[in-house]
């Protein structure tokens, strides 16, 4: 279950970036980075989950939490300058 919804929230990160370049306003791409953003998180939520529920792979999802929280840390700068901040 924990790698199902991590897959899912994954992919939708992706697919959610794809429906903000494609956005039809600047408020709307703001809205869909939001979404990207979320899905980043939830990411992150089912990575600390299935390390803890797998000791022998956490230093390997350790290093994907960082890599989303890079993300992250990269799509809020992109959602703070689209908002003019």
């Amino acid at each position: 279950r924990i790698i199902d919804q991590l897959v899912g929230a994954a992919g939708s990160t992706g697919a959610n970036y794809c429906e903000a370049v494609e956005a039809e306003s600047k408020k709307d791409f703001v809205h869909k980075i939001g979404i990207v953003k979320k899905e980043i998180k939830e990411t992150k939520h089912w990575l600390r989950l299935l390390a803890r529920a797998n000791p022998e792979c956490a230093e390997e999802m350790r290093k994907f939490w960082k890599e989303a929280h890079e993300l992250l840390l990269i799509f809020s700068k992109i959602s703070r300058s689209s908002r003019g901040q």
